[in-house]
């Protein structure tokens, strides 16, 4: 694993330094990067490792020591590699913004998996670039602690998204409008499989470079699509590909009740990928008006918005991408959209009710019925189906009325509504083999984490580690979620 060009860091005797990085994005020219420094911390303290990335990685956790973290993510020591804040643009609550670009992180080097993928490990809170337009490029402890919390919530949710490797505390004060103040610093690493977001592209569109997007273009397809490459048409079946991806990243967001809250399009990764999770709220109840980010205002980035404005923000892609692909193509590719949520949306809902693909008409009725029932009775989203999985029994074939009851005082119609749920549910459960009961109880087991990330759990195990600075509970909800 170690590079002909890495002898130096590899005398370090850093793990994490010896990884097959690959300078791939360098490679492509200065024109959508600059090379930045990383700022010097005052103290290090690693809060967070994900040794499930390690192993990805092809790393052993006992391979890396805790210092091994703190010398590659917190003083920054680096294989030999320049670090590079990425440049894009992007559309913000609908408006077009050309001062964007890494401001509070950069790209510290991509390195291939195990199995061959090339991930990036990109950097939050690590200090000001070009583009942090007067902010000073850091990251609180407390939005550090949210994001590992919400990218493990979603992986173990099913969810494609981007993870957190690695979070050190910093030391230092910040002052912020939305936390009390001064507050805790830290710097996070994200690894995924990219972050060219549809900002870069609309950047080069903005600049007028449509042969900086040929480049960029052929480039994610090399790397991201490489099953696109033989064909001729491969421009246009990326960009279909990129709306089905899309369209199920959608999908299960909304099958999860989470909300992203800041759905630009510099936020959206091209490779279809969730991540940069700031305001982030995962549903109490099923509200399709629900807005995670406090500022807002209009609800443009609601719960029940997240499908229609991921439509947006891929018809706004077109205007570079049609730079080198023909208007016909991609509206052809965007056609699908609503046709691929519509799918992935219904058989991640049947996999949370434990079925497996039903093309019976009572399984969509059964879907239908299910969100109603959940929007009356506000019952809590994530409890509904949890109960459901902790009290599935294979004598629920036996009798309607073995079927369990939701903890709710319900008034005469959200009765007859659950009456009718449970008839249609039992029928279901009728209809399959008995051998099917397992694989039902084992998808219930998959689909439903038993463990919802609301807001109260995040702010309990906060008010912890700033009263107390006690990481206990984070700890505890780590190894919750996972279950």
């Amino acid at each position: 694993m170690v590079l002909t060009d890495s002898a130096h860091s590899c005398d370090r005797a850093n793990p994490l330094l010896c990884l097959n990085y690959e300078p791939v994005l360098e490679l492509l020219g200065d024109e959508y990067y600059d090379i930045v420094a990383a700022a010097e911390f005052p103290l290090k303290i690693l809060r967070f490792r994900n040794e499930d990335l390690l192993q990805r990685l092809g790393l052993e956790p006992a391979q890396v020591s805790d210092e091994d973290f703190v010398a590659a993510f917190g003083q920054f020591q680096t294989p030999p590699r320049p670090l590079l804040a990425l440049r894009y643009h992007g559309y913000q609550f609908g408006e077009y913004n050309p001062f964007l670009g890494d401001g509070r992180g950069f790209l510290y080097g991509q390195v291939r998996g195990l199995e061959g993928d090339l991930y990036d490990l990109g950097t939050k809170g690590s200090g000001t670039t070009p583009y942090s337009r007067g902010g000073d490029g850091r990251l609180t402890l407390k939005g550090g602690v949210r994001e590992v919390l919400a990218a493990e919530a979603l992986y173990r949710a099913g969810v494609r998204t981007s993870r957190c490797l690695s979070l050190i505390e910093t030391g230092e004060e910040l002052w912020r409008g939305d936390e009390p103040s001064p507050t805790r610093s830290s710097v996070m690493v994200r690894m995924q499989r990219s972050h060219i977001r549809f900002g870069t592209f609309e950047r080069l569109h903005h600049c007028d470079r449509t042969d900086l997007i040929a480049t960029l273009l052929n480039h994610v397809i090399e790397q991201y699509y490489p099953h696109l490459q033989p064909q001729r048409d491969r421009y246009a079946q990326f960009y279909a590909e990129l709306v089905q991806r899309v369209a199920e990243l959608a999908a299960q967001w909304m099958a999860a009740g989470f909300c992203h809250g800041v759905l630009n399009t510099d936020n959206m990764a091209i490779t279809g990928e969730s991540f940069d999770y700031g305001p982030y709220a995962f549903i109490p109840t099923y509200d399709p008006t629900f807005t995670a980010a406090y500022f807002d205002y209009f609800g443009r980035y609601s719960y029940g918005n997240q499908p229609a404005i991921c439509h947006w923000n891929l018809e706004m892609l077109q205007a570079p991408l049609s730079r080198v692909i023909s208007f016909a193509d991609l509206e052809a590719g965007l056609g699908k959209f609503d046709q691929y949520y519509a799918q992935a949306y219904r058989q991640r809902m049947l996999n949370k009710l434990g079925f497996d693909n039903l093309s019976t008409p009572e399984a969509e009725d059964l879907l239908q019925l299910t969100l109603k029932f959940l929007q009356h009775s506000q019952i809590g989203y994530h409890q509904f189906f949890t109960e459901i999985r902790q009290q599935f029994s294979p004598i629920w074939r036996e009798s309607v009325e073995s079927i369990f009851d939701p903890n709710l005082s319900l008034n005469d119609d959200l009765k007859t509504l659950w009456q009718r749920w449970k008839i249609m549910y039992f029928n279901l459960l009728l209809g399959s083999p008995e051998s099917e009961l397992g694989l039902i109880s084992e998808r219930l087991r998959i689909y439903n984490p038993i463990t919802a990330l609301l807001r109260p759990e995040i702010e309990a195990v906060w008010k912890l580690i700033v009263e107390e600075d006690d990481w206990s509970g984070f700890y505890d909800l780590l190894h919750r979620i996972r279950m």
